[in-house]
């Protein structure tokens, strides 16, 4: 067994080897959730089936990861983050080739269930994996760079999956993962650390709880969001709120819980893990309503839309890096409020487009947005990590895998709500909700600067 990895973090050598297989497997994953986006029409299309139907293939690969991903942090710390993440990745290659040999909705949809699964075991043990690769002093770096890549697999997932289908049929865009999803794993197995691990065991009855707690939740919420019946989505809700008070229940006594409670006894960690979700609300009810506001209210074209929001995404990716760099140097609550600020001021400005705008006056607003919140990202992802002890890192990633999935599932249904309140005017609505929710993200990042690191009673 390879020898355990103290936190000071690998060898430059290896360090770079170990860097490219976990952001080649969080690319992939973030990447394959932006493609099939863009790609559902001709999917859709090829598969025959209708519009409400094909929406499944999206939602089974979302369910999976928002349902498995404190599972499989818990498990990380038992049998070591290295190997989940290795899991996942074979998880998700294997599922891709299962996609691109799918000859119907419901084998594509089963095989998008395995493939976000194989995505949540990699997701929720990353930034775990970074606190381990890098050194202390260069963790702010190692969080940007990793923000850097799902940025810029989010921004280039529309661009990418259009220019694959100008050359070939959709499964192409499963397919591609195969050989990547290889290369990765050979790297992976070789140059990724191993980590320490609990000794105490993996609750399958507490991770069947979670995965129905969050499952039902998330399943309510948007079913909310595109306009399911009542009637369905709020049993749904309920359902999943009492199978998370069963879940407190079972592991009340338990020394390392699924659901991180004890991590929430420190109070930078619960700020973080608040500035998280808000943010991530604002980011979702801006990605919802912007298409609806740029199409409906200003008359653009769906491809004019997409070219207008990209600045989004593009500024993300440039200021991760940066932000990441500063954090290793300045108070990441300080800079994490500063552009939590900015995001609320851009979405602000938004809100307020004029009647008649240039496609200039939209694109230097998305811009801001889009700098705000790579601002926010890194230094924060930094502070939640640093702040829970090395022994429960994995829960400490879960959270942060589970924080952007709840606050964008939260935005999305915030729009929906906007639009059952507000026909006419709901786009910009949720615009000032997501301003509203930068607004008090900002306050909670830099209420952070008044905060102890550590709370007492916490062990490393």
């Amino acid at each position: 067994m390879p020898s355990l990895i103290p936190l000071d973090g690998l060898p430059p050598g290896r360090r770079g080897w170990a860097v490219t297989a976990q952001l080649l497997g969080v690319g992939m994953s973030t990447l394959d959730l932006a493609i099939a986006n863009t790609a559902l029409p001709t999917i859709a299309g090829n598969l025959h089936t209708n519009p409400e139907a094909s929406i499944w293939i999206i939602n089974a690969y979302q369910l999976a990861l928002i349902a498995t991903a404190l599972p499989f942090a818990a498990l990380g710390d038992i049998v070591g983050h290295k190997r989940v993440f290795l899991f996942g990745l074979v998880l998700f290659t294997v599922a891709s080739l299962a996609c691109a040999c799918s000859f119907s909705l419901p084998s594509l949809t089963i095989a998008r269930l395995f493939q976000g699964l194989g995505g949540s075991a990699m997701m929720s043990v990353n930034s775990a994996l970074i606190r381990f690769i890098y050194p202390e002093r260069q963790l702010g770096r190692g969080m940007g760079m990793n923000v850097l890549v799902v940025a810029t697999s989010f921004a280039v997932g529309p661009t990418a999956a259009s220019l694959i289908l100008s050359i070939g049929t959709w499964p192409l865009l499963f397919a591609i993962n195969v050989p990547l999803g290889i290369f990765a794993f050979v790297l992976g197995i070789r140059a990724l650390p191993a980590t320490p691990r609990a000794k105490h065991r993996f609750d399958v009855i507490l991770a069947g709880l979670n995965a129905g707690a969050f499952g039902f939740l998330v399943l309510g919420l948007s079913g909310a969001a595109h306009g399911d019946a009542l009637k369905l989505a709020i049993p749904e809700i309920i359902l999943g709120l009492i199978l998370g008070a069963l879940l407190l229940r079972r592991q009340a006594q338990h020394t390392a819980p699924m659901l991180p409670v004890d991590l929430f006894k420190i109070p930078i960690f619960t700020l973080s893990a608040i500035t998280a979700i808000c943010s991530f609300a604002t980011q979702g009810l801006a990605f919802v309503a912007l298409p609806f506001y740029l199409e409906q209210a200003l008359g653009r074209s769906q491809i004019e839309t997409g070219f207008l929001i990209t600045p989004w995404p593009i500024m993300v990716a440039v200021m991760a890096n940066v932000a990441g760099r500063l954090s290793d140097r300045y108070s990441a609550g300080m800079l994490g409020g500063a552009g939590l600020a900015t995001l609320s001021l851009g979405m602000i400005l938004l809100a307020l487009l004029p009647a008649h705008p240039s496609n200039f006056d939209i694109v230097w607003r998305m811009a801001i947005c889009g700098i705000g919140f790579g601002f926010f990202q890194s230094p924060n992802l930094k502070l939640l990590m640093a702040s829970a002890p090395p022994n429960r890192a994995g829960g400490a990633s879960g959270i942060v895998t589970v924080a952007r999935l709840m606050g964008q599932t939260l935005g999305a249904a915030l729009v929906a709500l906007c639009f059952s309140v507000a026909v006419g005017h709901a786009p910009i609505i949720a615009l000032a909700l997501g301003a509203a929710f930068a607004g008090a993200a900002s306050a909670a990042s830099f209420a952070r600067v008044l905060v102890p690191l550590r709370a007492e009673g916490i062990a490393d």
